[in-house]
């Protein structure tokens, strides 16, 4: 039996190595298609968001990329990627939510809104259970709290745990902004879209109430590429 040299045993494990590569990265592509299509399959119930995940998705990745330009403490690289990869699932807990008020064609009555509320603490449970054997623990967390968390207000008077300033998850205070302002700029079947500059205008008065007056500032900072991906996306 003809022995391999060591030449020939480094190429032959350097292929391994490259296959065993291809097949994370066949993974991964895999687990985002699967994250979005979650995403998806909950904004089909609420058909008047029209295609809030994917733009809010969008608007996030553009945020994040400026928090990693200005060096922005407690995130790197790979926590922009994992925020970025876990905000489709944001609004996963409105599967639980009742068609007769999720799909209502108007504004929530008091007691509705109460109903719509639980979402976020449906969501931050589903999430963990979908996610649960990833073994990613920080990818798993970084969704959770961004599906429980992203209606916390930096003042303390959101929902469901009232938290409040650096007690909410950085991922859920990045998420909240990019939430609002889509809301903002978007048409609902119980409002009109708002204009760019009346969007921007409610997130910079919000600032230091709704928002983390630190990351407000940097959101409105990036108004150019948002305003740009916007109209890229209104128009297509």
């Amino acid at each position: 039996m003809e022995l391999l040299t060591d030449k020939e045993r480094i190429l032959d494990l350097e292929n391994e190595v490259e296959k065993l590569n291809k097949k994370v990265e066949k993974l991964h592509k895999q687990m985002d298609a699967l994250i979005f299509g979650i995403g998806t399959i909950v904004e089909s119930r609420d058909m008047s968001t029209g295609h809030h995940v994917f733009r809010t998705s969008r608007c996030v990745s553009v945020f994040v990329d400026k928090l990693l330009e200005l060096n922005f403490p407690d995130i790197d690289i790979k926590i922009a990627k994992n925020i970025v990869k876990a905000a489709p699932l944001h609004d996963i807990g409105k599967i639980a939510v009742t068609d007769s008020i999720l799909k209502k064609n108007g504004r929530f009555t008091p007691e509705e809104f109460e109903k719509m509320k639980a979402h976020a603490e449906a969501g931050g449970r589903m999430a963990y259970m979908v996610l649960s054997d990833i073994p990613d623990e920080r990818f798993v967390l970084i969704a959770t709290n961004i599906a429980l968390y992203h209606h916390e207000r930096w003042d303390g008077d959101g929902y469901p745990k009232g938290l409040s300033g650096t007690e909410i998850p950085l991922e859920a205070r990045i998420m909240a902004l990019a939430d609002v302002f889509d809301a903002l700029v978007s048409k609902r079947c119980y409002k009109e879209s708002l204009s760019f500059d009346d969007a921007f205008f409610i997130i910079r008065r919000s600032i230091g109430t709704h928002f983390d007056p630190e990351l407000g500032e940097i959101f409105l900072s990036c108004r150019p590429q948002l305003e740009e991906l916007y109209t890229e996306l209104f128009n297509e």
